[in-house]
């Protein structure tokens, strides 16, 4: 192999992700780290020490990986390495290859499945859906001795800020996900010497930002992100650590169906029109009888008086013609279902205005508490939330619908009522 001198001195952070042996790392969490340069440094030593060995290097566009990665990377090798335009890999002399994609959408994904690679570097992966992130996990295979790893890029924000989030800062896993398989390593401008010296003015530049751009960009905060659509969650304040159900109230819910995600969430009202969700229910791949046994099953120690539920619902199938209404209400135990009101921005506004002052979230609720951080305004309407990644989507849009059905709070005569159900509580402290 002909010798390159390779440049540059690695950041005590940057050395971290060059000895890190987990299968996902996850480098960053701020402008400024040199996170691009530490993830392209660390393909090409792979690549130098592994024969054989390999690689994908995504970024979300062309544009992006053209400037960021292709361009440095032949700087930095020269004549050491031949590369393909049209097949867009850079070939090492010992059989090493680094192929070079782009994810600017989920149908870009297509190109990747069946594929087999050692190592899968993401850059900015907060860019990427989880659906594109899982698609590049699956090419995480190949019958070698080789390292099978993932290094990621990212910053707070993003289309993806949700699912990285869960993954590396919170650690929150799902079946099948193993903890000591994810590692993050957080990194600022304050690691990145080199910056500092070249550009001494860049921390004032960040810290001039809006609050909260420049706790996520200076500092890394995962709280709070630029387009975050409900703020109003970022500092915790409404979400209930303790809920018992007070002795009076009235039980209500928010249901969005779909194949792809049947999500529920049920609504306590107290005597004071305080409004708090206190369980969660969300599973893909639900026939409208199955959702409905799902849904019967977590109501039914519950007197729910409705579930404000997706319109559609109310469609006849042109085959049977029958509603999903009909379908769902003929399973025994299902509450009441109402159809909802589902106009966007006026409800997005209401579940704004109860979060103001009047709407708590039990902490048992995770993924709902997650899915709503995660929301960003839509790029097209100023007050509406984005539809993408839809996989966030369902659990809010089931409150939106519960709140938009206008719940009004018991009356005393509800006590009786209640007292019979076994509902006599104290409420909770957070009141």
């Amino acid at each position: 192999m002909k010798v390159v001198r390779l440049t540059g001195t690695p950041s005590e952070k940057q050395k971290q992700l060059f000895v890190s042996k987990a299968k996902y790392t996850a480098y960053g969490g701020a402008r400024g780290g040199g996170k691009s340069w530490a993830l392209r440094r660390k393909i090409i030593l792979m690549c130098i020490h592994y024969p054989n060995l390999k690689c994908l290097l995504v970024r979300r566009s062309y544009g992006e990986l053209r400037y960021n990665h292709i361009l440095p990377m032949l700087s930095e090798l020269k004549d050491a390495v031949s590369y393909s335009e049209i097949n867009k890999i850079v070939t090492f002399s010992n059989g090493s290859t680094v192929k070079l994609g782009y994810l600017s959408d989920d149908g870009d994904t297509l190109q990747y499945q069946g594929l087999e690679y050692d190592v899968i570097a993401v850059d900015e992966a907060t860019q990427l859906t989880e659906y594109q992130f899982n698609i590049l996990k699956a090419c995480l295979r190949g019958n070698n001795e080789n390292p099978k790893r993932m290094y990621l890029t990212c910053n707070p924000g993003g289309v993806g800020h949700g699912w990285v989030k869960r993954l590396f800062i919170d650690r929150c896993y799902r079946e099948g996900e193993r903890a000591e398989d994810y590692r993050f390593i957080q990194a600022t401008v304050f690691d990145n010497t080199a910056l500092l010296e070249k550009d001494p003015d860049y921390v004032s530049q960040l810290q001039s930002l809006p609050k909260a751009l420049c706790d996520a960009w200076l500092y890394g905060s995962w709280d709070i992100f630029s387009g975050q659509f409900f703020t109003e969650l970022s500092d915790g304040g409404h979400i209930v650590n303790t809920f018992e159900m007070p002795g009076i109230c009235r039980i209500t819910g928010g249901l969005d169906y779909g194949f792809d995600a049947a999500a529920l969430v049920l609504l306590c009202a107290d005597g004071y029109g305080r409004l708090t969700v206190f369980r969660e229910f969300i599973q893909p791949d639900l026939t409208l009888s199955a959702a409905a046994q799902k849904v019967a099953g977590v109501c039914s120690d519950l007197n729910v008086d409705y579930i404000a539920a997706s319109p559609d619902l109310w469609n006849r199938r042109q085959d049977s013609g029958i509603s999903g209404y009909e379908t769902m209400m003929r399973v025994e135990g299902m509450p009441p279902l109402i159809r909802a009101d589902d106009r966007r921005v006026a409800g997005w506004r209401a579940v704004r205005e109860y979060l103001s002052d009047n709407m708590y979230i039990s902490a048992e609720c995770t993924e709902l508490i997650r899915c709503m951080t995660s929301l960003t305004y839509d790029k097209n309407r100023a007050e509406d939330c984005s539809d993408t990644p839809h996989e966030i989507t369902h659990l809010p849009e089931a409150l939106r619908y519960a709140v938009m059905s206008r719940i009004s709070p018991p009356e005393s005569r509800d006590y009786s009522a209640a007292r019979k159900r076994g509902m006599c509580g104290v409420p909770v402290s957070k009141y």
